[in-house]
């Protein structure tokens, strides 16, 4: 019953942080997303390359992903702070 309680404080305090997010946070945010997403399937195919060499380009391309995705999102995030007119 405990955990319960637990759990439902959590995801009512999770809800209520979403919808307190300004729009270019979430537009941040779905940069991110995205990002790893496309990351995650690079590595999914370099798990299937035929040599090792391909496998550690295919896993370079998707950290190299997951990076641009963040700078992309910390950019959005930076300039939305930097307009004033953001929430957060």
């Amino acid at each position: 019953m405990n955990m319960t309680k637990v759990l439902a404080v959590a995801l009512g305090v999770g809800a209520l942080a979403a919808c307190n997010n300004s729009p270019q946070e979430q537009h941040a945010d779905n940069i991110e997303a995205n990002a790893e997403n496309v990351a995650d399937n690079l590595e999914d195919v370099a798990d299937n390359a035929s040599t090792e060499a391909q496998e550690n380009a295919l896993e370079n391309k998707a950290d190299a992903t997951r990076a641009a995705g963040e700078n992309a999102a910390d950019s959005v995030r930076n300039s939305a702070d930097a307009d004033g007119n953001s929430v957060n």
